[in-house]
């Protein structure tokens, strides 16, 4: 069922003309702007109901039958979808009541309950009675949680699906492999169609929805299809240059540090990131980050005085330089 009572066109901003690609296009643009992964603290969270928000709208209005359905009737489309199929159902020998036939808007105030009802509740010809009309099944939601390692590669996750309809009052479970595409986003709704609960009265099945939790990592940090790594390294590393062995969510590889490499500097890998939606890839970027040894030895502690003997400019006159003129 929605989750938003909200026009569909107003949440993404366009009109009720807009054509298919003008619709695709407000999408990605605002997918952009809201999406989770983007933002901290009180704004994640509610970025995390505007992109809920984003993703249900798209999945109507981006859908050219639904769309049809939805500027019809709004968002009790799926009700009023059922209803019709419950009226062709009862034929004309059951069409002489007052909702027979009758046309129906977004205006009007429908309780679909009370139209099954009157069109079958208790109603029969030579003792064939109908009881409810058919109506579409539960859409049904659960929860997975990846690791961004599972995000670089794709996963299938089985679900168990437990309802009631077997014998003797019975539940009974069904199993249901869901293939989640690699470079998901979190908060991401994987849709598998017709896997929801049954229908009624011959109703179509519910969707069964996936909602994507992408579990903190402790070394890469995300943005987007970009991965971000904290590569530590000593300071005749950054002074001299070296090649050292640095981590990516595959195998580990070795990357060439400048001579004269600076703290907060970046290394960047090419393609070393996640997937895309158009098939690429993002990139892997390192920020240098200079260490100092936990210890120091006699010939170390010689070295750094040789090194404090020697002419160089005051790494602080900037910062004192800015103080003053504050």
């Amino acid at each position: 069922m929605p989750t938003s009572q909200r026009d569909y066109y107003d949440i993404l901003g366009v009109t009720r003309s807009a054509t298919a690609d003008e619709i695709k296009k407000a999408y990605r643009k605002l997918a952009r702007q809201y999406h989770p992964d983007l933002h901290t603290g009180s704004r994640k969270t509610e970025m995390e109901k505007k992109f809920k928000e984003l993703n249900e709208a798209n999945e109507v209005l981006g859908d050219p039958d639904i769309r049809k359905k939805y500027d019809r009737h709004g968002h009790r489309w799926q009700e009023a979808e059922a209803y019709e199929k419950a009226r062709q159902q009862a034929g004309h020998g059951f069409g002489e009541g007052r909702h027979a036939g009758q046309e129906f808007t977004t205006e009007q105030n429908f309780d679909f309950g009370d139209v099954f009802e009157n069109l079958f509740g208790g109603r029969s010809r030579g003792g064939a009675g109908f009881r409810g009309g058919a109506a579409p099944g539960q859409d049904l939601e659960t929860e997975a949680r990846l690791t961004l390692r599972e995000v670089l590669t794709g996963v299938t996750r089985r679900v168990e699906v437990t309802e009631p309809g077997g014998p003797n009052g019975r539940t009974v479970s069904r199993t249901i492999d869901i293939k989640i595409p690699a470079g998901v986003q979190d908060g991401t709704r994987v849709r598998a169609p017709g896997k929801g609960s049954p229908g009624r009265g011959g109703g179509r099945h519910g969707d069964l929805y996936m909602r994507v939790r992408i579990a903190p990592d402790p070394v890469f940090r995300r943005e987007g299809a970009d991965l971000h790594v904290t590569l530590p390294v000593w300071p005749w590393e950054a002074a001299l240059g070296a090649e050292v062995l640095a981590p990516t969510l595959a195998e580990p590889v070795r990357v060439k540090v400048p001579p004269g490499s600076r703290a907060d500097g970046k290394l960047r890998l090419k393609g070393k990131g996640l997937p895309t939606a158009s098939g690429g890839r993002g990139d892997l970027f390192y920020t240098l980050q200079i260490v100092m040894p936990q210890s120091t030895s006699d010939e170390d502690r010689k070295l750094y005085e040789q090194l404090g003997r020697s002419q160089h400019s005051d790494p602080r006159a900037g910062l004192l330089k800015a103080a003053h003129r504050g």
